[in-house]
Parts: structure tokens; C-alpha cells; sequence
């Protein structure tokens, strides 16, 4: 599915050149489907030849989630009525996750934060200019393959000090009140435009993919927005 979402507002906006690409990516970290979306858009990126560049919005799956956190059981029972009527959906995930690359391991998991922290993480890797999409990546995985408590302090300062980021930047960042309120902000923008779940990728301010979209449609969806609507059965020169 894809439609326009011309509405969300970022504090540093800019205009995109053409053919130029764009993406802002609208997850949250304890998305299966953001996983697998994020996985999904890095291959669809390596068909681009022109410039691009990739940006993410917070967005909290569960913002009801108490600031600690809770089990992992006690959240399924809470969505799904008992952990037994999921297990069906976590192995179809599981095993579109093994097509991307991804070894997930709901096995592992004990416990889901509430990701407002890692949100305000992510929102200083953006600020001091560290790559948004490889901290993402790192995080994703940290929940989902290896059951950690991403939403802990101790290990977000793990994760964020193999991207260059040290342990005050981190422990500041998660303090901050001013980070958290340009996080709520930015998340509210993007739920006011319309959007009710995860993920979605923005392209050029023009085109919005929503969900876990193949690698394909993705493509074909970079196309259209840098080259217009009207240009799908047209070869572009910055795509292959």
C-alpha cells in the first residue's frame, strides 16, 4: 500500500533536489515487521545509484507501556489473550525473517521496555551525526536475536558505545527532558498525519509506503517518487 502523507514536519526540513532520494523511516524497535521493513529497504537501497539519504521518525508501538517495561508473556497475554495464540504469527515471522537474514528468537525474549528511551538515543545519533540506520540495525537485533533489554540503561550504552557514542552522551540523552518532548513531538506529527502503525517509509516528502514492503515494491516506489507518478513504465537512469 502506498499513499501520499504530505503533512509530517521535521524542525530542520529541507528540500530534496531531483533525482534525489530521500527516506524517512517511521519504526519502532520492538516491530518485528520494522525489522523486517528495515532489512527489506537496505537491499531495495543498494539499487540506487544516485544520492540518498535515510532519516527515521520515532514512533512507539506500545506508548502505554509502563517506563520500566514489562514481560514478555505479560505483554502477549495483554494483545493476544495468552502467549499460545501467537506462536502460529511468531513462526511466520520467524520464517520471513530467515529469508532476510534475520535469526529471530522470541525464545529469548523476556522482557519488552518501553522504547521512549531509544527513541531519544536515536534522536541524538541524528543530532550528532551518527548513521541512524546502523545504530537501528544494532538495536533491532539486540532485541530480537539475542533477547536483550534494550530499554535498560547498561545496555543501551553497550550499543551506543559501538557507534562512537559514549557512556555520558548516552546516559544524558536518555535523562533528557528536551529530547523526549522533541521525540513525543515528532511522533505526534507523524500520528497526526494519519499514520496508525509501522512502519512507513516517506520518499521525497511524496510517496508513503506503509508496512513491511517487498524489496521490489520499494524500488519501484523510489522511482515514482523521484521521477513522478506518471513515469512507472519508464527506465530510470539512477535505478537498475
Amino acid at each position: 500500500m502506498s499513499e501520499t502523507l504530505p503533512n509530517i514536519v521535521r524542525t530542520n526540513d529541507r528540500v530534496t533536489q531531483t533525482a534525489a532520494l530521500h527516506v524517512e523511516v517511521i519504526a519502532d524497535f520492538v516491530c518485528p515487521f520494522c525489522f523486517l521493513g528495515k532489512r527489506r529497504l537496505d537491499q531495495a537501497l543498494k539499487a540506487v545509484k544516485g544520492p540518498s539519504e535515510t532519516t527515521w521518525h520515532p514512533f512507539q508501538l506500545n506508548p502505554e507501556i509502563p517506563p520500566e517495561g514489562q514481560s514478555f508473556d505479560e505483554y502477549l497475554t495483554r494483545r493476544f489473550s495468552s502467549p499460545a495464540n501467537v506462536e502460529p504469527v511468531l513462526e511466520h515471522i520467524a520464517q520471513d525473517g530467515r529469508n532476510e537474514r534475520i535469526a529471530f528468537r522470541f525464545d529469548r525474549i523476556r522482557h519488552v521496555p518501553n522504547t521512549l528511551p531509544v527513541h531519544q538515543l536515536m534522536q541524538l545519533a541524528e543530532t550528532i551525526g551518527v548513521d541512524q540506520t546502523a545504530l537501528a540495525e544494532d538495536l533491532m537485533s539486540a532485541f530480537f536475536e539475542h533477547g536483550r533489554n534494550i530499554g535498560d540503561r547498561g545496555e543501551l550504552i553497550e550499543i551506543a558505545r559501538s557507534h562512537g557514542i559514549t557512556r555520558d552522551e548516552t546516559v544524558n540523552a536518555v535523562a533528557s527532558e528536551k529530547l523526549r518532548q522533541v521525540v513525543l513531538t515528532r511522533e505526534g506529527q507523524v500520528r497526526a498525519s494519519g499514520l496508525a502503525g509501522a512502519p512507513g517509509f516517506l520518499l521525497n516528502r511524496r510517496l508513503l509506503l506503509v508496512g513491511a514492503q517487498s524489496a521490489e515494491n520499494i524500488v519501484n516506489a523510489f522511482d515514482r517518487a523521484m521521477f513522478g507518478e506518471g513515469t512507472d513504465a519508464l527506465e530510470s537512469p539512477a535505478l537498475h
